[in-house]
């Protein structure tokens, strides 16, 4: 039986539908960029593998996860899965690729100048990254599977000590995501009142994971019988790609290499 953990949204779960869509949204904004040689870091459960399969000459999906990758190799048979602790990208020669994609996971990344050296050093001149991630400025609480979180310039200032070129975007949200996101604030600040001694930031990580998972399932739940049918009809198309990363729920820039 698979266990599903709030750091990984299920597309099974109805609870986790609006997150699922919207992290599945990343993989159909970036349809424009993909081609070539192709290099997703940090696959998961494969959302975006049937996105992105037909637009790539070749395709090589990593994740940390062993399991994740025997089954997505029993999903997609005859397609390259390799199980990887990163950075570095060992056995990956320079200028490997014509494209990266990474999407909600540099936040995990403990060296992330390191991460971004790497995926640079891979690509082919003229080729570029799309990454995703959490834009802070809308984030509810900490999330203690992230090492941190970025301000939109930050993560520009970030990138562009290592890409020729950043265009910086956003995963946005229409009306109904956002009534959403407002119901889901409200209901984590009710949940954060009694964090009086503010432990959410003052513990290790490894303390609040547990507590996390367990209230952030119990808010899951909360808000899908509170918001009914609207969390079941959000789809990706409720998130719109925009120019501006500050109102963007995640940041979503393409890094490019001359």
């Amino acid at each position: 039986m698979a266990t599903y953990t709030t750091e990984i949204a299920s597309d099974k779960l109805i609870s986790d539908n609006p997150i699922h869509q919207r992290l599945l949204k990343a993989y159909i904004a970036a349809k424009p960029w993909i081609s070539g040689d192709l290099l997703e870091v940090g696959c998961g459960e494969g959302r975006g593998v049937e996105e992105l399969l037909p637009l790539a000459k070749t395709y090589i999906g990593l994740d940390k996860i062993g399991e994740v990758i025997a089954m997505l190799k029993g999903k997609f048979p005859g397609v390259d899965f390799r199980q990887a602790v990163i950075p570095p990208f060992e056995g990956f020669a320079d200028e490997s690729f014509d494209t990266i994609v990474s999407f909600q996971v540099i936040e995990h990344i403990k060296n992330d100048r390191l991460f971004l050296q790497e995926i640079y050093r891979m690509l082919r001149p003229g080729g570029k990254a799309i990454i995703s991630t959490p834009n802070i400025t809308h984030t509810l609480s900490r999330n203690p599977w992230h090492e941190r979180e970025y301000k939109p310039q930050e993560l520009i200032d970030l990138a562009k000590g290592i890409f020729d070129r950043v265009d910086a975007k956003g995963i946005g949200g229409n009306e109904k995501v956002w009534a959403y996101h407002e119901a889901n604030r409200k209901s984590v600040q009710k949940i954060m009142r009694f964090d009086i001694f503010d432990l959410q930031h003052r513990l290790p990580a490894s303390v609040l994971r547990m507590p996390y998972e367990i209230l952030n399932r119990i808010n899951r739940n909360k808000l899908h019988k509170q918001q009914g049918k609207s969390v079941v009809e959000i789809t990706q198309e409720d998130y719109p790609l925009v120019d501006d990363p500050m109102k963007g729920l995640d940041l979503f820039y393409i890094l490019w290499k001359k």
